[in-house]
């Protein structure tokens, strides 16, 4: 594997990880009041785009973040939705 590929990897994983104590904490206090609707469908809205743009590029760090980070926000706005 490349070093590139690699670098992207690790930047993958680090950014996508973000979201997750985002996404524990509103599940934990069943309140997802501080986040915003706009700020996760834009969010969102990037991602498919981004993940539109890895797999034209057929790269596998943009395929794999933006793929869990819409999945991690999906999660979010779900919770968001369901504890409202």
């Amino acid at each position: 594997m490349e070093f590139i590929t690699i670098l992207g990897l690790c930047a993958a994983t680090l950014t996508t990880s973000a979201f997750l104590p985002q996404m524990w904490k509103t599940w934990q206090s069943k309140s997802a009041k501080d986040v915003s609707y706009l700020m996760l469908i834009t969010f969102m809205s990037g991602l498919s785009l981004w993940l539109i743009y890895g797999i034209y590029l057929k790269s596998l760090p943009i395929i794999l973040a933006n793929s869990f980070t819409l999945f991690f926000n999906f999660i979010i706005l779900w919770l968001k939705i369901k504890y409202r």
